[in-house]
């Protein structure tokens, strides 16, 4: 019986045990897409607790609480104390078999804190203290957990309003550890919420242009977009339901535009024109700057309107939106390539059905003048785990090029999620090392060696132009 999360988990062969601990092991880390809040980093932040630095804002545990009877107090609620906390998640824990958050989890206390003991009531009290204890050090605040994984470079998720103070506090601070903001105009992109209006306010403010018509507020957005890029910025990101390509002219776009400001009801269609008109600018702006453009795509978002906040609800596609999906993308990004102005891509999606059709859309606009410059991005939210990150790997495979890959993020807000860059480079090497064990690779060590330290590192810092 192989003992549970020695050096060689998850890598069944010695071919893959070779890859991971002599290669993939110690690249550095560049997570250009997370949440971390800019704050912590600036301020360097120490942590009052493990519960703090483990569960606040993760909504990955607090799912997985709710969903063992765990009331809500003891996930978001102020009434309760980090021990309270703590003690219901380690109830929780012991559940979570199957469930990735067993093993992030595990991974998170080994690798940062050094216990290998499985969290449950019976070592709970012991393992928070341990941690606690250890939070004291000064290797373990914001900045030392950072350098502690060996992370080179950060992209935070960032509104165009933002002033990006605590980017500019960090950069002049000397810490050798770059933190970029990343562009997310999402609540520029939402004009069927109800505070549309007030965010349009504003940006007009901190961008000083009066917005009254559609074209003031891309204006506004590009004076924003060159702030950002003037303070690092090389990458843009949206959250989308679904891509849009329904037809509009600039009139239409104008009275949908000043329908919102009025807080008028607009119909489906005003709504998805509307998105196609702010995606496609937006792509020009991201074209012109020569930034990266990313695509989270399919979260059916705020389901439960009590929690979503909280919560992060989401869902997916069935299979026939998947196809009005895929169809929309494509006229989206011809209608952009067309017109030279298609700029480097990473596609997300959260449904996995529509993994080979990402795949395959990628060869449709790859144009020779980058590796891979369309690239389908690694497994996202519920994707990125052991099942969904390999499925997206072999789709790639069959499908492009999983060599010219840009590799893994962690997408979070904690300052513990670095492991799951480990996870991931730990199933490629697998993945690789199984097929050489069975003859569906030759036994190339210095190919297999360059495919995954480009993958765990050299094609994101190529590919971002870091």
């Amino acid at each position: 019986m192989k003992q549970f999360m020695d050096e060689n988990f998850l890598l069944e062969t010695v071919t893959a045990q070779e890859l991971f601990h002599n290669h993939a092991a110690k690249m550095p880390i560049i997570d250009y897409h997370c949440h971390l809040i800019p704050e912590m980093v600036a301020n360097d932040h120490r942590f009052r607790s493990i519960t703090e630095l483990w569960l606040g804002g993760d909504h990955y545990k607090w799912r997985a609480m709710r969903t063992n009877g765990v009331d809500e107090r003891y996930c978001t609620g102020e009434d309760t104390d980090d021990w309270e906390k703590f003690e219901k998640w380690a109830e929780t824990v012991p559940y979570t078999f199957r469930n990735p958050l067993y093993h992030w989890s595990h991974l998170e206390l080994k690798t940062a804190f050094g216990i290998t003991k499985q969290l449950s009531p019976k070592t709970a009290r012991e393992i928070y203290d341990e941690c606690n204890e250890k939070l004291q050090q000064p290797e373990f605040s914001a900045r030392g957990l950072m350098r502690h994984y060996h992370v080179e470079c950060v992209c935070t998720t960032d509104d165009p309003i933002d002033d990006l103070r605590y980017h500019k506090q960090t950069r002049e601070s000397g810490f050798e550890i770059r933190m970029i903001p990343a562009w997310r105009p999402d609540r520029a992109m939402n004009i069927e919420k109800t505070d549309f209006a007030d965010y349009v306010g504003k940006l007009a403010e901190v961008s000083g242009v009066e917005i009254c018509r559609f074209v003031d507020m891309m204006e506004a957005l590009q004076k924003r977009h060159d702030f950002f890029s003037d303070n690092g910025c090389r990458l843009s990101d949206h959250g989308v339901e679904e891509f849009y390509d329904d037809p509009y002219t600039d009139s239409q776009i104008d009275i949908i535009f000043e329908k919102a400001l009025r807080g008028q009801q607009l119909s489906a269609v005003e709504i998805r024109q509307y998105k196609h008109a702010f995606l496609k600018m937006c792509a020009e702006m991201d074209h012109a700057a020569d930034w990266t453009q990313q695509y989270h795509y399919g979260a059916i978002r705020d389901n439960n309107t009590l929690m979503f906040n909280k919560l992060g609800a989401d869902t997916g596609f069935d299979s026939i939106g998947e196809f009005n999906t895929a169809r929309a993308m494509s006229h989206f990004l011809n209608e952009l390539n067309l017109e030279g102005k298609l700029t480097r891509t990473i596609l997300y999606c959260l449904n996995p059905c529509a993994n080979e059709v990402i795949a395959t859309m990628l060869g449709n606009f790859q144009d020779g003048s980058c590796p891979s410059k369309i690239q389908f991005g690694s497994g996202w939210w519920f994707n990125d785990q052991l099942d969904g990150m390999t499925r997206q790997m072999n789709a790639l495979s069959v499908l492009g090029l999983l060599s010219r890959f840009v590799g893994m993020l962690t997408d979070s807000r904690s300052f513990l999620s670095y492991p799951r860059h480990e996870y991931f480079r730990r199933l490629l090497c697998n993945l690789l090392g199984n097929d050489v064990e069975k003859g569906l690779l030759p036994n190339d060590k210095e190919t297999l060696a360059r495919m995954v330290e480009d993958i765990s590192y050299y094609n994101a810092r190529n590919y971002f132009k870091f």
